[in-house]
């Protein structure tokens, strides 16, 4: 695998993301050569004075759909035989950290085509689109917030973008099965709420094993969907 993920993004809206690219991890993973960004806006390949990106639906209905001209020209001015194009959509496969892991180590080229308005002309789907995803059962204005959201899980679990390396990841929420087992650091007690005693203990074995119980409990009391058998063989070791 190639060590620079490259991530285009098709969007109406490029001044959405540049807070998200300029700050943080995003910032560093550019700076350190490791994610090249690149933001295309559509509305650079209209051919009209008026640069138009939509039009009505037809057979009618609210609102309007991003046109398949100036899609088609965006995507394909970026687009190569090793991209993986994705359109964020609400009627998408729900987006899960094992969708970010599989991205993260199987492309080196991501193409994020973001919707607006009613949607996009069906034709991009089908004759660009290798998936489509949502970060979830509601509706956002456009595209680019839940773009950003798979781009952050995404970019994060590429080698060299986490400080700590694949540790880093191995026991996050999710990325086990379960959600993350509780963190603490100092002070030792604060408003009289104190750190368990056993994460002092220096037993590895007891801190690993407590902090399974913990992740377990967790997971039944938050997401207990997460579990296979619904935790009930594990609940009583809690």
């Amino acid at each position: 695998m190639s060590k620079v993920l490259k991530i285009d993004v098709i969007t109406l809206f490029p001044g959405m993301l540049t807070g998200f690219l300029e700050e943080s991890m995003m910032k560093r993973a550019s700076n350190a050569g490791l994610v090249q960004f690149n933001v295309v806006n559509p509305r650079d390949f209209t051919t009209d004075k008026h640069n138009t990106t939509d039009d009505r639906p037809f057979g009618g209905g609210p609102g309007m759909v991003m046109k398949c001209e100036p899609l088609f020209a965006a995507i394909e001015s970026v687009k190569t035989p090793q991209s993986r194009v994705v359109l964020m959509t609400p009627s998408g496969k729900t987006f899960r950290q094992a969708d970010a892991r599989r991205l993260a180590d199987e492309c080196n080229h991501l193409i994020f085509v973001c919707g607006h308005y009613e949607g996009i002309d069906e034709r991009v789907c089908e004759a660009l689109v290798d998936e489509e995803i949502s970060i979830g059962d509601y509706v956002l204005t456009n595209g680019v917030l839940s773009a950003a959201v798979v781009i952050d899980a995404v970019a994060r679990l590429r080698p060299g973008v986490l400080g700590g390396g694949e540790v880093a990841t191995q026991e996050e929420s999710f990325s086990s099965g379960m959600l993350e087992y509780p963190q603490y650091t100092r002070p030792t007690e604060f408003r009289g709420m104190k750190v368990p005693e056993i994460l002092f203990s220096g037993d590895h074995g007891k801190i690993k094993k407590w902090r399974h119980q913990q992740a377990m409990k967790r997971t039944i009391e938050r997401r207990n969907d997460l579990l296979p058998n619904n935790g009930e063989n594990d609940e009583n070791n809690t």
